[in-house]
């Protein structure tokens, strides 16, 4: 249509100037802080790359870890951001040299008390004391450029395990990039046994080997909760600077490689601040049979279980087990050992990661089969429970072998 007067198409003219100049300016703009973002966001992803190849040279774990969040292992990151305990002072060497330790007295006159198995009255009395006197330490296990801490719960009398553990998948060495160093945790022999032998025995083993953390408390199974508590506050006084932490017994297989790998990927999922996986049980109730092992009485406890990990063996960030020692000082200590952990894990609405690697039951849950003896699928897990010594080398060794022909996958 063209203008029937001059001066309104001289208005027009400009008017449609004036518009595209402000739609080009607008883009302009536009465009320019898309660059911007791109260019932030490049820098943060830089920046998170760089903290994550950085071997492990992290900050003391009580220092914040700014972009590291678990979103699979937490149950809620809000409420874990905004939970805050009182942190008292962490010594700067073990400051534990007597025992401390009376018994409760005051429980003794309960009915329910009495009602109970005598098993159960040594843990209650005494339930109150956490720490004690270190009998063999080795705080220079931690020294120098440490990435993964190896820490195997064992007893006193079993050395053929630990020897076992030592020369195969507990041996110190690096792989792929990551130092790893053992340790064994014990307590004192248990009454009724040759003491004094079985003590002169495990200090020849540690000057022979120097991986030996020691307690003096009894090593009962009532009694693994201890060696949990003092090891947390002994990792956190000695250990700072070692990132990860795999934890299990003397009777398990470990394929080693398979757990740096896990490692590796988690870093480059930037998912390790709050790492802690293993083979997750879920919705377990007190047993209240009187002939398990693992019997509890209703006056002990009464409530379903938390969420928690299977102790054969299970990988934690240094995050995590500071995290753990300042909860779990708040913790009433509990007569399993995994249980508890899984206590101090709900006190920090933190699910630990269930990862099917992890086999602390074997490969067959609770049942002997030929299929829990697989060399292949022992190739393929990280953790398998449960192994003698002499069986330990021999799986070992085949797993090892580079001819072993696993041609076939079986996934159960």
């Amino acid at each position: 249509m063209e203008c029937s007067l001059k001066s309104s198409c001289v208005l027009e003219f400009f008017f449609r100037k004036k518009k595209n100049v402000r739609t080009a300016v607008s883009l302009a703009l536009i465009f320019g802080t898309l660059l911007m973002l791109q260019k932030l966001i490049t820098a943060d992803t830089n920046s998170k790359e760089d903290k994550a190849n950085a071997k492990f040279k992290w900050c003391d774990p009580r220092c914040p870890m700014d972009g590291i969040k678990d979103t699979l292992s937490v149950e809620n990151s809000s409420q874990l951001n905004s939970i805050e305990f009182p942190v008292k002072p962490i010594p700067t060497k073990w400051d534990v040299d007597k025992v401390k330790c009376y018994e409760n007295t005051n429980i003794k006159s309960e009915i329910w008390f009495r009602r109970l198995n005598p098993r159960f009255h040594d843990f209650l009395l005494h339930r109150h004391c956490r720490y004690y006197p270190m009998l063999l330490n080795h705080p220079e296990k931690c020294i120098g450029d440490v990435d993964v801490l190896v820490v195997v719960k064992s007893v006193i009398e079993e050395h053929d395990r630990r020897e076992a553990v030592r020369r195969t998948w507990g041996k110190e060495q690096e792989i792929h990039g990551l130092k790893i160093r053992t340790l064994f945790l014990l307590g004192t022999p248990a009454s009724g046994k040759d003491a004094h032998n079985l003590q002169a025995l495990v200090q020849y083993e540690d000057k022979t080997h120097g991986d030996i953390l020691q307690w003096d408390f009894m090593d009962t199974f009532f009694n693994l909760t201890l060696k949990e508590v003092n090891f947390l506050k002994w990792f956190n006084i000695y250990c700072t600077g070692v990132p990860f932490i795999f934890k299990g017994d003397d009777d398990v297989f470990v394929n080693i490689k398979n757990l740096v790998q896990l490692i590796h990927f988690r870093m480059e999922e930037n998912r390790v601040g709050n790492l802690i996986v293993g083979d997750t049980i879920f919705g377990a109730k007190p047993i209240r049979n009187r002939q398990s092992k693992y019997f509890i009485p209703k006056e002990v406890y009464d409530k379903p279980y938390p969420p928690y990990l299977g102790g054969g063996g299970f990988l934690m960030s240094s995050r995590v087990a500071y995290r753990l020692f300042v909860v779990s000082e708040g913790v009433q200590l509990y007569p399993i050992d995994d249980v508890f952990l899984g206590m101090c894990l709900q006190k920090l609405n933190i699910v630990p990661e269930l990862h099917l690697g992890f086999r602390t039951f074997g490969i067959i849950k609770r049942k002997v089969t030929r299929l829990n003896r697989e060399p292949c699928f022992f190739r393929d897990l990280i953790v398998v429970h449960k192994l003698i010594p002499q069986e330990l080398y021999e799986m070992w060794t085949v797993v090892q072998n580079e001819n072993l022909s696993c041609a076939r996958q079986v996934v159960f």
